[in-house]
């Protein structure tokens, strides 16, 4: 099955923002995913036609940045970190408890496609510890009970706003289209960078 002409034409457009065209080949496998769920073959088909790059190079990109998945991801991603400090503040319990509560293992998703579960090895928000994404979305200071709650109500169709970003939680699909670089109209929602983000910055200000 191929991509419609709308499809397409946001491909062009992805393209169209790149003085080399072959710089556009991260934003289009986000936007594959925000079709598919993730790569598929047919996407990494027209990338390389659209690119004139071999396909081999666009499978080589997709296969080195975990963000790209090579099967469907659940309709909500979660990603609990297990790097060293998460991991001794909980990270590795919050993981343990979370496969035995959906009863899938790293890299699957449950039966009804709405979860799937991914250990990460840094989510870039150490001073948050123990922090769990969902789809990219942060959700700081988490617990075995918390992260369950969660994806409970993420299956209801009810999931709660994350800690940072926008005030309600998108879909994989959805917030795919934002890292492929579509605008959702959410940029300014929420809070950002909290006060232990910005400590060192103040310091290095010399501010109090």
């Amino acid at each position: 099955m191929e991509f419609t002409a709308d499809q397409l034409k946001i491909m062009d457009s992805i393209i169209a923002r790149y003085p080399r065209s072959r710089s556009a080949v991260m934003p289009l496998l986000h936007y594959v995913q925000a079709i598919d769920g993730y790569i598929t073959p047919r996407g990494i088909e027209t990338i390389s036609k659209k690119l004139d790059i071999a396909t081999a190079e666009v499978t080589a990109v997709s296969s080195f940045y975990t963000q790209y998945r090579t099967e469907p991801a659940g309709e909500y991603h979660v990603g609990v970190c297990v790097n060293t400090l998460c991991a001794v503040m909980g990270g590795d319990a919050i993981y343990d408890s979370l496969t035995d509560h959906l009863g899938i293992e790293n890299h699957e998703t449950t039966k009804d496609g709405k979860v799937s579960i991914e250990r990460i090895e840094c989510n870039a928000a150490c001073d948050y510890a123990p922090v769990v994404m969902v789809n990219w979305e942060f959700y700081d200071n988490q617990t075995p009970q918390s992260v369950k709650d969660l994806v409970d109500a993420a299956r209801a169709g009810n999931p709660p706003a994350p800690t940072r970003g926008p005030k309600k939680l998108r879909t994989w699909k959805q917030n795919s289209e934002v890292l492929a670089g579509l605008s959702d109209g959410l940029a300014n929602e929420g809070v950002s960078a909290g006060g232990p983000s910005l400590l060192g910055l103040k310091i290095a200000k010399g501010e109090k």
